[in-house]
């Protein structure tokens, strides 16, 4: 049963703070730590989650909204830290060096039996990566703070049967925001973030006929609206549950299952 079930849920997604959970029956790991150890644990236990299941942290990058309550919660559970060289280089935080584990990109890294993969992303980081989290053939992908869709994205999108997918901004909502152009620029120009339209014509492009979920994650509270992202999607879910992943609170616990009958993209 392990290696066909897997159990995710946003514990915070958006600018204050990114937090994801991916784990099957016996264990689990998160993508980032961007919120307090207390918060983590308070989220979770209103979830039903266990920390005792959590076995690891795997790290996109750098940025404090990901990386903020990593130093606290690791240390406080013996968590090791899965990070890339270019990452660790560029975290301001002092980290345990027992905990530090090498994320090297492209190779798959088994946790139980959970098999998690970071991948190269386009960011204004010093190397981010995505994450690929499968289980048997049951795969969830973490695909946030992208800059632009790449051939990288796209091949692992058309193979998740649940994703977590940045739709940051409306393009006329930022440009009619009070945000000064620099900022306008950095969002926007191909290594910041990934617009609703974007993620859009990826998820209507490649969306594989067995994504069940699809959870629109790190929403500019400025520069979007989650009904507006959310009726977006809707209209092409073709079956796909659209769910907005919120930057106040957790989102339910879903439960991501392969159809038994499904074995090609």
């Amino acid at each position: 049963m392990d290696c066909n079930h897997l159990f995710i849920a946003s514990l915070n997604s958006g600018s204050n703070g990114n937090c994801y959970y991916v784990g099957n029956h016996n264990e689990a790991i998160l993508v980032d730590a961007g919120i307090s150890c207390r918060e983590t644990e308070k989220r979770m236990l209103r979830l039903g989650l266990s920390m005792q299941k959590v076995k690891a942290i795997f790290i996109s990058h750098e940025h404090t909204d990901h990386i903020k309550g990593l130093a606290t919660l690791a240390s406080k559970y013996n968590l090791p830290i899965y990070i890339n060289p270019g990452t660790l280089a560029g975290c301001p935080l002092n980290l345990r060096e027992d905990l530090l584990r090498t994320l090297k990109i492209d190779q798959p890294i088994q946790i139980g039996n959970l098999l998690v993969t970071g991948f190269l992303k386009l960011h204004d980081a010093s190397e981010p990566v995505s994450f690929v989290v499968s289980c048997g053939e049951t795969k969830v992908g973490v695909f946030t703070d992208l800059g632009a869709v790449c051939e990288q994205l796209t091949f692992h999108f058309k193979q998740c049967h649940a994703a977590f997918l940045e739709t940051n901004y409306d393009d006329e909502l930022l440009q009619k925001s009070a945000y000064p152009y620099f900022l306008k620029k950095r969002v926007s120009g191909g290594r910041g973030h990934l617009s609703n339209q974007q993620a859009l014509e990826l998820f209507i492009a490649h969306k594989p006929t067995f994504m069940t979920h699809l959870l629109l994650s790190h929403l500019s509270k400025d520069n979007n609206c989650p009904e507006l992202a959310a009726n977006l999607f809707t209209q092409h879910a073709n079956g796909t549950e659209i769910i907005v992943a919120s930057r106040h609170e957790e989102t339910k616990v879903y439960t991501i299952l392969e159809p038994a009958a499904v074995h090609s993209f």
